[in-house]
């Protein structure tokens, strides 16, 4: 079973970490990347939580915040 955050909400899943570290590294928020990417912030927020499984934005994601390994 998931653990659960603060408030009874859904933590954030291993990519959910990825994307919010580089987003505090580039002083971005969770609006600025759901805007580059097409979507609503809380469709993204629950991409990020494990709730959707995003897998129509996670590459545009990882691309934007140049997540993916090079080479």
């Amino acid at each position: 079973m998931r653990e659960q955050g603060v408030r009874g909400k859904r933590a954030l899943t291993p990519f959910g970490i990825k994307v919010r570290n580089a987003l505090n590294e580039r002083n971005m928020e969770i609006k600025d990347l759901a805007g580059e990417i097409g979507i609503c912030c809380a469709q993204l927020s629950e991409i990020l939580r494990g709730k959707r499984p995003g897998k129509k934005y996670i590459e545009d994601i990882e691309i934007f915040l140049e997540l993916r390994d090079k080479g």
